[in-house]
């Protein structure tokens, strides 16, 4: 493809957060952009705003005649879109140059020094700090997130063209048309099985994905994976690692452990091991990049989080209300640690919305083990996403395999009476699907009430 010569980008399913990064790239470098999505969201508002024209019911009448001449028009589309959606059978059967994100990131990034975050948990957050890092250190960087930063309040960092840091993202083996220069793996935690089948299969496609790294290129692992790689870790013998961990006002205090020597005393503001760990990450990528560590200091204690990534909503003496994506059995555990480092004395409420039958039947075992480690748990409907109901798979089932009794199946409606009604200091809403439209109203209710 040549992206040169298209004046025209069309995304089917533009509010999707890997595609409107996209979107908001290819605005800021002169194309005319337009696309389709299911439902309105901010996202498509934030669009809309930057002058892209977005649309909600699927009939190629919708599409602006401009975007309907395949010589100028490149259609851009994600795994998520339904096969028998009308718009993109329309582009296929008509010969339009329809290529999938991944397709289009792999070949933006193709021709520039490209710094490739991998793995089945942290890439979000790994990625997002690794581009605040080479923002903060002047790198000439375009950064496609795969959340919205605190601190941009947005998934895409624009400082220049030379540099790019993307999400390598395993699912539908997307990551395979990828050519990073440095590239890690995060974790190789067994995760869309209706994909791969099983871990062996997932293990594979990671290990193909490392051998998409280009020539002189270098591949960074957390420390123990079965991959041969510079390692990290925390408070381990990795090459670079996190030393001398402490908890200052709330902030990890660390030292960083480099192959070269020890650098003292780095400030990272959000909880949990999983978080320093992939701070660690990004700051080894981004000093193997070149940025200077003192340089990499203030970056990492200016950064702010993602949205939905273990975000206070209310944080007071009395009461603190917490959001988080987490969706697989090792994500929850991530967060339960993190709010007993936090607050190992307070009574802890879970409200968990389980993301997808085919996971939920999976690892069904591994979230009843990990919900059950928090005082309290209300547990909604699973949400389907892009899945028919499976037999036998549901909320009740899971329930079932809870073993902490104070437990409750819930409807989305009655959150709010039952927060109410629990003593818990510490509410959490946690969950990949839907989940995320409650928080605000749960914010509204008790910014009062605290």
């Amino acid at each position: 493809m040549n992206l040169k010569a298209i004046n025209n980008i069309y995304f089917v399913g533009i509010g999707g957060i890997g595609m409107s990064a996209l979107a908001r790239y290819f605005v800021a470098n002169g194309k005319q952009v337009a696309g389709y999505d299911k439902t309105p969201s901010d996202i498509t508002t934030g669009l809309q705003e930057l002058g892209v024209e977005v649309h909600f019911n699927d009939s190629i009448t919708e599409v602006k005649q401009e975007f309907l001449d395949k010589e100028t028009t490149l259609v851009v589309f994600t795994p998520a879109i339904p096969k028998s959606h009308s718009e993109l059978n329309y582009f296929k059967d008509n010969g339009f140059k329809v290529y999938k994100r991944s397709q289009v990131l792999g070949e933006i990034t193709k021709q520039t020094t490209c710094l490739a975050v991998a793995g089945t948990h942290g890439k979000t957050t790994t990625t997002s700090i690794l581009g605040h890092l080479l923002n903060e250190c002047n790198a000439p960087v375009t950064a496609f997130l795969g959340g919205i930063s605190e601190n941009y309040n947005s998934n895409l960092i624009l400082n220049g063209t030379e540099v790019t840091v993307v999400e390598a993202d395993e699912f539908d083996r997307s990551f395979l048309t990828l050519s990073p220069d440095l590239a890690c793996i995060t974790s190789m935690d067994a995760d869309h099985l209706d994909i791969f089948g099983d871990a062996n299969e997932l293990t594979k496609t990671f290990k193909e994905f490392s051998e998409c790294i280009k020539p002189h290129g270098k591949l960074f692992v957390k420390n123990g994976l079965p991959l041969k790689g510079i390692t990290y870790g925390v408070d381990d013998n990795a090459d670079y690692s996190a030393k001398n961990i402490r908890i200052i006002n709330g902030s990890y205090v660390f030292d960083v452990k480099t192959p070269s020597g020890t650098h003292k005393d780095f400030q990272f503001n959000l909880p949990g091991r999983h978080n320093l760990s992939n701070a660690m990450i990004a700051l080894a990528m981004a000093a193997d990049y070149g940025c200077p560590y003192n340089q990499l200091a203030k970056g990492l204690a200016s950064y702010k989080g993602v949205k939905r990534r273990f975000t206070y909503q209310i944080k007071t003496e009395d009461f603190v209300f917490i959001d988080d994506y987490a969706h697989h059995p090792e994500e929850i555990n991530a967060v339960h640690q993190a709010v007993r480092e936090m607050y190992p004395d307070k009574k802890v409420l879970a409200i968990f919305q389980p993301h997808l039958y085919s996971r939920t039947r999976d690892f069904v075992d591994g979230f009843a083990q990990s919900l059950s480690k928090f005082d309290e748990i209300l547990l909604l409907d699973i949400y389907p996403a892009r899945e028919l109901p499976i037999e036998g798979v549901t909320s009740e089932w899971l329930l079932g395999k809870i073993e902490n009794l104070n437990k409750k199946l819930i409807s989305k409606s009655a959150i709010i009476d039952e927060i109410k009604v629990s003593d818990a200091h510490v509410v959490l809403t946690i969950g990949a699907g839907d989940i995320g439209v409650e928080v605000k109203h749960i914010k509204e209710a008790f910014s009062v009430a605290s």
